[in-house]
């Protein structure tokens, strides 16, 4: 029973303090005078009557009545009803004077009114909300007031004050206040249910349902809510409503539903609140940033953008939606329904409100069923202490993503809700009956609206009957204000009450009450039901994998093997059950799988056991969140203190010490729902003993077999109703031994804390550090109490005494940490203080005893051989090569290639673990992959490490069992890629010594630090010196040269007669010195005709020999370009000479010592000339065309002054000195001699006719050079190309296809721009085709030029040389391009975007357009040099894209250059000797490190790659000899590509070394000799497809789609790493032959199935092809029987001139090329398309369908040529046919005779024939080694007529006899000989 009122207030304007801007109110009486005992009167209620301000009006307003709702500091709610009326006050500014009627006239707008009205307020205070009984209490006084009834006010609030009525139960009183009035108050049946009117449907109208929902989100997520309404009452309404929404959560931060003006700085407030604001204040509120504002009138929320609310969960949150639009808006269903029901209204607004709030209890009964089965009781007496396992809630609920959830568990609101509604024993309603007996209904309706609704009315007639519990309310009659009695004017102001006689009355009443027996009203409590329990919950939801009934069973098998020490068994099955672990069934049955098998709390493992147990641990910690959601890691902690293992010294090593990596340990939250759920079992256990004596059965967690045994909870609620039953002492004994209970859970907790966070090194602070535990506790004791703080730190200095400062800064922060969980487990456990201190004396103590503890675990532990870890390989070395850093354990990552990671099928190869090497050479990964199944296989990856040329540290998430302590990414340009991690044995600091060798290592200070120059070093000091004194003649020779040409650089004019040493590289240099004999070249040199001058001094003849030994030398001799004189007697008629003008380097650096230069200019003009060039490298010719004599020069561009000098008409007047005048005309003079040279040019009349070409080459009726001519002009264009011809894209271009189509031959134009452009001349189209002779038609040198240089230079058209401008690319150009295309051939990560395919990366590196671009120009050339026109390339510096262009020019035109000799010579003289920067351009050194990788050359071999694809035949090399030197030139194993030029060669003293040092044969200092060695032993580097046609000029396809990506770029082969140091790959160095021939048997299973793995095996070595199987099965059948061994070749050599003969003795029918060398394998001479005829008759290939192949090539009537229509030949003269013809053939019997067109095979043994001549298909056979004989036969019956009788033949075979006939007897004969030899042949 309660009052209904508590106090009564009347509150006026004060007219006194009116002197400010506004008006205030002030309290005028209230009764009682004294405050209530248990209720204060509330402060600051004037504020609350007028919210908007107290102000006086002019006008009488009506009265109004609201309800306000204070809170006071004991959050009890206060309600004041306000009842506010007006009262006329005089307005006082009048009655200070009156002014005169002037002043009235001048200003009648501020006329003051006479009448003020001022407003006064009759408040009820009240701790009850009975808004309607206090607006009818109010209005009654009002009422006696005005009507001035006889009734005595002090009565009726006497009567009011005094007025008694009972809280709840459903009773209505009846209550008068005696002035004649009588009303009803009814109480709510049950008052925990709020009671709300209609105000819940009111809001839902206002505001919209989705509106509303936002609202009520954002109360449970606690953000700020603002109402804005023009009525008070209003605002009180809504905030009620979501009040009444938000049950059985209560709201518990700041509530003023009418927030009064002068308060609003309020709204400013950091914490949530729910306030209402009139409308009036709506713009001071626009600046409040993160509040949520409500306009009831608009009907609009408004959240500001910085606020995120979480909403409920979605389906629930759409449901929830439908399910309330049903209540407000159940026409909405039915609205599109052709017969709509009669009338679907909704429920009246009383309905719809408890209709509304059902849903919303609904909602919460789903949200939070199952809540009681997560409560820990960890206290039942003196009271329940309890608390709400958060983690595992949200986890059996599924629902640990979800926001709202987190916030809701997390809030104010539900701590208020676990502490009312946690006590297991109380009073119960609504919702708890939802929550325990519903729990079913609600979860089948959840899909089903109408299902809901149904419940929703049941619940919402709950919800009403509460309220109304009585159908027939009794009448109210209250006296109202007569409708007259308003204007009755005017009225007498409120008076002033007696106190006196109302307090009698109050007093009276409370006499009264203290002698009425006092009202005991049985409080009904129970025990409160839990509902079922949450693991079905989980279960029906199906959150459980589907299949995993068979991953725990992996699970459990893996388990068992373990502890059965079955440890292969376990290994197998292990990566499936880390996979399986992922699931969570798995890891709860792994918790209870393991518990089985710990015994007394202990279970002890071997190693091994002990490792794999770890890992499963570790796995399944790695997948839980921090929050332990499913007690994953709940269950595993007793565990972790179980299983141990034993290492030396009687040390116990825990498996804690290995789990400590994960996140969960570090999480308070975690601990503390641990250490309650341990706590409740114990407290449970305690009560079972005291109750049940009898049962033995172990403490139990929550509900696992809830109907036997009791729960946790029940055995509170038992408790609880028994505790007033107890004595005292029994009361006090329950309560020591449950505080008792929980210290020692405190102690028990504070050790497994300890082992859990100190790691095992305590001075790696790992896991602190990681966590940012550390961090936490910055502020010492900060959470200590002050009571405790004292005895810490004195237990720190005293007791612990850490001297270590690294270990005790582990231990000061596990500590703290400990420390603040105890504090605050103890504080809401309530253990006593003194208990308190000694915890916390405790905990330093038991944390220094664990980390000595751990000091000898972790010495122990480093003993122990790491078992899981496999051992590491160590790789074979080559010989000289030595370790720098031996191996360190790592894990190799996969990276974006898929084919190792077992993406693309087959075995996942990578990640692989084992060792990385650096040695003085390479830098190796050799181990085995992680994947058992792939286990026996060893993985090598490795790359020189000079090759390296990117490094950089990457951050990856650790997978499963791996914490990377970092990541590497290696890059190397022979197209590798390692991605490392270092394991967590290898320490960091070691890593980074790793990081800095390599570096020193990849980048020496002098190439004289490069492994080719320190190989085998340090072991071979000794040897060394031997070496030195053996070589001193060369040694000190190079020195000289040196010093010599030092001297003479500067003089210009260095022929002096004196003799100076020469190098080594000028072969011939000394020839020119000696007059009396000079050795004249003849054109057609002979090798031995070069003998050596007698006169040379003895002692440097051997010197002498090399020179002239030299590439350079040896071939400008043997293409005729050269003699060695100087005088001009003899050697007049050699149009050039070889120069020594450079012979010590004087005038160009980078030249070779011996230049091939006209025979007319003199050394003076050279060195004059080459001023105009860059780096001084001015034109020389390199090669010659033997049949046009036409030259290939090179050069250096001009420099840009040289440049329009030279280009100028000799006439033309230079503005520049005299001397660059001489320069430019001596560069003319050179390029005439050049051009005069050219016999072409000297045999000619005169400059108009070219009858020099007209020679047998170019006859004009040679119909395949029509063809050829017009060539020329198209490369030109495509060559030139305008901008908007991106190479490569050439529509019109085509093939060289589209050129047939113009077939005239008027590309060629007489005035040069048309030349070059390729446009057609009218003259030339029109005019007979002979005039096309008699014109100049074509320069007879044309220089290929970069286009930006030679701007500004204006063609003379009278010159003989003719400038080709075309764009060249730089170098960085290349480089970009290289690295684009490393990362398409080798990227680091795959890539799953669709834009970054291989084939769309390749193409953005546009390397496949620089091929194109540098095939195209030397294309071009060659055509030129074919046609008879001398070319000089003279692009940028002369030694990048020059050298490139000039060497493959070369190599297509001259065979020889396609030979292993020519080859070797062709990159010795135009790569090396011509000085292309090796050094420079691979970064070599240090100095160089900055301009990058730029791989020049290899540009050039892929070139040579693409033409040897192209063909086949054409080349003695395989492509693995191009791979070879694509791989070795940047490896820096040889010396060959090292340096820049012969000069730094020579000064470094290793040119010539090579031949002088035979010391020690294993190493190689050139990487010829060691081609030449290793070709000797096997046929690796030889093509045998080599058929080689005389003199025959390749014209490859430039165009990208003609080119191929070359597989040195994408293959590699993980099993034994590149195979290009031979010696490691082929096992034994010492016996490499026999190597070659054992390959096949060493590899091969000895079952006849092979399985080939891409990527890892070497295909060619497991399948080698035929003919190197054939070799090596000969090789080995020769060592079976005791024979030497023959070298390949020889034996090679011997089947080709055997395949010879005997093709010539075969028929003269037949003509075939040798077997195996020509096109008798399947690959075509060229493999591209069809090319264009260039003499009458070329070879042919096809394949038939039987693939019977072979070639025919007619004897060529011209040239014989590859480029060749292949098309043109059927293919039934593709086979082999001895002997062909049409015979007569008799049928069978009755059959007729018919023509048929036979084909003796000789090589199938057969005769076969067809229909006709052009049938393909083969109609019959008749196979030769079943003929009996051939004799002469009779014509028969139905023979054909006419012919000789002599032309039948017989063929008796051993089935039947065919009978022949031919044409005539004379045919016969020679069809019955050929028959004959075949058999007699077989």
């Amino acid at each position: 029973m309660t009052r209904l009122a508590d106090y009564f207030v009347v509150v006026g304007y004060d007219l006194d303090k009116r002197g400010g801007s506004e008006g205030q109110g002030r309290i005028l009486q209230r009764f009682p005078e004294k405050d209530w005992e248990d209720n204060p009167f509330p402060q600051g209620l004037e504020l609350f009557c007028q919210p908007s301000g107290w102000e006086l009006d002019p006008e009488r307003k009506p009265p109004s009545f609201f309800v306000s709702v204070l809170t006071d500091i004991n959050s009890e709610r206060h309600y004041c009803a306000c009842f506010t009326f007006w009262e006329s006050v005089e307005n006082p500014q009048l009655q200070k004077g009156e002014p005169s009627e002037a002043d009235e006239d001048e200003s009648p707008d501020v006329l003051q009114p006479a009448q003020l009205y001022a407003p006064k307020s009759l408040v009820l205070v009240s701790r009850l909300d009975h808004t309607e009984v206090f607006r009818n209490c109010l209005s009654l006084i009002y009422t006696v007031h005005v009507d001035g009834l006889t009734v005595p006010m002090e009565t009726v609030i006497g009567n009011l004050l005094t007025c008694i009525i009972p809280l709840a139960g459903g009773s209505q009183r009846t209550i008068t206040l005696g002035a004649g009035d009588r009303q009803v108050i009814q109480t709510p049946i049950n008052d925990s249910l709020p009671v709300s009117g209609c105000s819940v449907a009111q809001l839902f109208r206002q505001l919209g349902i989705v509106n509303v929902l936002c609202l009520f989100c954002a109360a449970l997520t606690e953000h700020k809510i603002l109402f804005l309404s023009s009525s008070y009452q209003r605002l009180t309404d809504a905030c009620r409503a979501l009040l009444a929404i938000m049950f059985p959560l209560k709201y518990s931060f700041t509530y003023v539903p009418i927030l009064p003006g002068k308060l609003l700085e309020v709204l400013s407030t950091p914490t949530p609140f729910i306030i209402g604001v009139n409308s009036h204040f709506r713009s001071e509120t626009q600046e409040l940033l993160d509040v949520i504002i409500a306009d009831l009138d608009g009907g609009t929320v408004t959240i500001p953008e910085c606020v995120h609310i979480s909403l409920l969960p979605e389906p629930l949150l759409h449901h929830t939606q439908t399910v309330i639009s049903m209540v407000l808006d159940p026409e909405l269903e039915v609205a599109d329904h052709a017969f709509p029901p009669p009338s679907v209204q909704p429920s009246t607004l009383k309905i719809q409100d408890k209709e509304i709030r059902a849903v919303f209890l609904w909602l919460f009964a789903h949200l939070l069923q199952g809540y009681r089965w997560c409560l820990h009781i960890i206290r039942i007496h003196p009271e329940p202490a309890i608390c709400f396992h958060k983690a595992a809630f949200l986890g059996q609920r599924a629902l640990t993503e979800d926001d709202f959830l987190m916030k809701v568990l997390d809030g104010m609101a539900f701590a208020g809700f676990v502490s009312e509604r946690g006590p297991p024993y109380r009073a119960t309603d609504l919702f708890d009956d939802l929550i325990a007996n519903q729990v079913e209904r609600i979860r089948q309706e959840i899909g089903d609206p109408h299902k809901v609704m149904k419940h929703i009315k049941e619940l919402a007639d709950h919800l009403f009957k509460n309220e109304n519990p009585y159908p027939a309310v009794s009448m109210h009659r209250v006296q109202r204000t007569a409708e007259s009695a308003q204007p009755r004017l005017p009225q007498t102001p409120f008076p002033h009450l007696d106190e006196v006689s109302v307090q009698l009355f109050i007093d009276h009443a409370a006499a009264k009450l203290k002698t009425a027996p006092p009202v005991v009203k049985a409080e009904l409590k129970s025990m409160v039901p839990s509902g079922p329990p949450l693991t079905d919950i989980v279960d029906r939801n199906g959150n459980v994998l589907a299949n995993s009934a068979r991953r725990l069973e992996v699970v459990r098998n893996c388990i068992t093997y373990i502890f059965d020490n079955k440890m292969l068994e376990a290994k197998k099955l292990m990566p499936a059950v880390l996979r399986a672990l992922k699931g969570r069934a798995a890891r709860v049955c792994l918790t209870q799988e393991l518990n089985l098998h710990v015994l007394q709390n202990r279970a002890v493992l071997d190693t091994q056991q002990f490792d794999y147990i770890v890992r499963m641990m570790n796995c399944t910690l790695q997948d839980c969140s921090h929050m332990d959601e499913h007690g994953i890691a709940a269950a595993l902690l007793p565990l972790v203190t179980a299983f141990c293992r034993k290492l030396g010294g009687g040390i116990t090593q825990f498996a804690y010490c290995c789990v400590q990596e994960h996140m969960v340990w570090t999480n308070m939250q975690f601990w503390e729902a641990m250490f309650y759920s341990d706590v409740q079992k114990h407290i449970r256990a305690l009560y079972l003993e005291n109750d049940e004596e009898g049962d033995t059965s172990s403490p139990d967690g929550e509900g696992v077999g809830g109907q036997k045994r009791l729960s946790a909870l029940e055995l509170a609620s038992e408790q609880s109703r028994l505790w007033p039953t107890l004595s005292k002492e029994q009361q006090q004994e329950r309560v020591q031994k449950e505080e008792s209970t929980v210290f020692s859970q405190a102690i028990h907790y504070a050790n497994r804390m300890s082992y859990l966070l100190l790691p095992l090194d305590t001075s790696k602070n790992r896991l602190l550090r990681n966590t940012g535990l550390g961090d936490l506790e910055s502020v010492s004791n900060s959470y200590v109490t002050n009571s405790i703080a004292g005895s810490m730190a004195e237990s720190y200095d005293t007791e612990s005494g850490f001297e270590d400062a690294e270990s005790s800064d582990v231990a000061n922060s596990v500590i703290r940490f400990i420390n603040r969980f105890v504090d605050k487990v103890c504080n809401e456990s309530g253990v006593t203080n003194e208990h308190l201190k000694s915890l916390h004396i405790m905990i330093p103590d038991i944390v220094q005893m664990h980390i000595e503890t751990l000091e000898a675990v972790h010495r122990e532990s480093k003993r122990l051989p790491p078992i899981q870890k496999p051992k590491l390989l160590r790789p074979t070395l080559l010989p000289g090569e030595e370790f720098v850093m031996d191996g360190m354990r790592v894990h190799l990552i996969a990276d974006g290639r898929e084919e190792a990671s077992g993406l693309m099928g087959g075995p996942p190869l990578l990640p692989a673990e084992g060792a990385i090497y650096l040695t003085t050479y390479r830098l190796i990964f050799k181990g085995t992959p992680t994947d058992p199944n792939v286990g026996e296989q060893v993985v090598t990856r490795s790359f020189p490490i000079a090759s390296l040329t990117k490094e950089k540290q990457i951050s990856v998430k650790p997978s499963v069992d791996q914490f990377f302590q970092e990541i590497l990414l290696l890059r190397s340009c022979t197209f590798q890629l390692m991605k490392i991690g270092f394991d967590e044995e290898v320490a960091s600091d070691l890593a980074e010594v790793f990081r800095k060798h390599m570096h020193k290592l990849r980048y020496p200070q002098h190439v004289q630090g490069t492994f080719a120059f320190t190989v085998g070093q340090s072991a071979k000091l000794v040897v060394e010196h031997k070496t030195k004194d053996k070589n001193q003649s060369l040694r000190t020779l190079s020195k000289n040269l040196v010093k010599t040409a030092k001297r003479t650089i500067g003089r210009q004019n260095v022929t002096r007669k004196k003799y100076s040493p020469p190098t080594w590289e000028n072969r011939s240099s000394l020839q020119s010195e000696m007059d009396e004999d000079e050795i004249s070249v003849s054109e057609e040199p002979d090798q031995s005709s070069l003998t050596l001058s007698s006169t040379i001094r003895s002692s440097d003849r051997q010197t002498m020999s090399n020179v002239v030994e030299r590439a350079c030398c040896r071939d400008y001799q043997r293409l005729g370009l050269g003699t060695l004189s100087n005088s001009l007697t003899r050697s007049k008629n050699e149009p050039f000479r070889i120069s020594t003008v450079n012979r010590v380097y004087t005038v160009c650096r980078s030249y070779p010592g011996l230049l091939i230069v006209p025979q007319s200019i003199p050394d003076s003009t050279i060195q004059r000339i080459c001023r105009c060039y860059r780096q001084n490298r001015f034109p020389v010719v390199c090669w010659r065309n033997s049949r046009t004599k036409a030259v290939l020069l090179r050069s250096a561009g001009l420099h840009a002054k040289g440049v329009v000098g030279f280009f100028k008409s000799p006439n033309a007047p230079t503005a520049g000195p005299s001397q660059a005048d001489s320069t430019s005309l001596e560069q003319e003079k050179y390029l005439q001699a050049i051009i005069s040279s050219m016999p072409s040019y000297s045999e000619a009349s005169g400059r108009n006719t070219l009858s020099g070409f007209t020679s047998s080459h170019m006859s004009s009726s040679d119909s395949s050079d029509k063809l050829r001519q017009p060539k020329i002009g198209a490369l030109m264009k495509q060559v030139i190309g305008t901008k908007e011809d991106v190479p490569g894209t050439f529509s019109r271009g085509g093939k060289w296809g589209s050129i047939r189509g113009s077939g005239r031959l008027s590309t060629y134009n007489p005035d040069v721009g048309n030349r070059l452009a390729g446009k057609e001349s009218p003259q030339a189209n029109g005019g007979p085709s002979e005039t096309y002779f008699l014109r100049p038609q074509r320069a007879y040198l044309y220089i290929i030029g970069d286009k930006s240089q030679l701007k500004g230079g204006k063609q003379d058209s009278f010159q003989q040389w003719e400038v080709v401008p075309i764009e060249v690319f730089d170098v960085r150009q290349v480089k970009n391009s290289f690295k684009k295309l490393m990362k398409a051939c080798v990227p680091s990560i795959s890539n799953t975007e669709p834009n970054m395919t291989f084939h769309r990366c390749l193409e953005e590196s546009e390397w496949m357009n620089l091929l194109h671009r540098v095939l195209q120009v030397s294309v071009l050339v060659v055509e030129l040099l074919d046609n008879g026109s001398s070319v000089m390339v003279s692009l940028e510096d002369g030694w990048d894209v020059t050298t490139q262009v000039v060497s493959l020019v070369q190599l297509l035109s001259d065979p020889y250059y396609r030979t292993i000799d020519g080859f070797r010579l062709l990159v010795e003289k135009e790569w090396l000797s011509f000085g292309h920067r090796f050094s420079h351009r691979g970064a070599q050194t240090l100095a160089s490190q900055s301009s990058g990788f730029t791989p020049v050359f290899l540009q050039f071999l892929d070139c040579v790659h693409q033409i040897h694809l192209q063909f086949p035949m054409e080349f003695e090399f395989s492509q693995y000899y191009l791979k070879f030197l694509a791989y070795h030139y940047v490896s820096n194993r040889f010396r060959t590509f090292l340096l820049d030029s012969d000069y730094e060669r020579i000064e470094l003293g290793v040119l010539y070394e090579e031949k002088g040092e035979r010391k020690n044969p294993q190493v190689c200092k050139s990487v010829w000799d060691y081609i030449d060695r290793l070709n000797k032993k096997t046929p690796i580097f030889y093509n045998y497809m080599f058929s080689p046609e005389e003199e025959e000029v390749l014209k490859p396809y430039s165009f990208i789609s003609n080119l191929k990506v070359w597989d040195f770029y994408t293959e590699e082969t993980l099993s034994e790493g590149p195979s290009f140091d031979w010696e490691l790959v082929r096992g034994r160095p010492e016996k490499p032959q026999e190597e070659a021939g054992d390959r096949q048997e060493t590899t091969a299973p000895k079952s006849q199935r092979m399985i080939v793995w891409p990527c890892y095996d070497s295909v060619s070595k497991l399948l080698p092809d035929a003919i190197t199987k054939l070799l090596q099965d000969v090789q080995n059948l020769e060592t079976e029987l005791g024979q030497p061994t023959e070298k390949w070749k020889d034996t090679w050599d011997k089947i080709k001139s055997a395949q010879r003969v005997e093709s010539r003795l075969e028929s003269r029918h037949s003509f075939s090329s040798p077997l195996l060398m020509s096109s008798n394998l399947s690959h075509q001479r060229c493999s591209q398309g069809v090319y264009l005829q260039q003499s009458g008759v070329g070879s042919t290939i096809n394949l038939t369908l039987d693939c019977e192949v072979s070639a025919t090539s007619t004897p060529a009537a011209g040239r014989p040529s590859t480029s060749t229509l292949y098309s043109q030949f059927q293919s039934t003269e593709s086979e082999n046919r001895s002997f062909e013809g049409i015979l007569y053939k008799r049928g069978a019997l009755l059959k007729p005779w018919k023509p048929r067109w036979f084909v003796l095979d000789k090589t199938k043994h057969q005769l076969r024939y067809y229909e006709t001549r052009q049938d393909k298909e083969c109609k019959g056979v008749i196979e030769l080694a079943e003929v009996e004989s051939v004799i002469p036969g009779t014509p028969t019956m139905g023979s054909p007529k006419n012919i000789d009788e002599k032309a039948f033949f017989d063929l008796k075979t051993t089935k039947r006899v065919y009978n022949f006939c031919a044409q005539n007897s004379a045919n016969t004969q020679l069809w019955m000989d050929s028959i004959q030899s075949c058999l007699s042949d077989a």
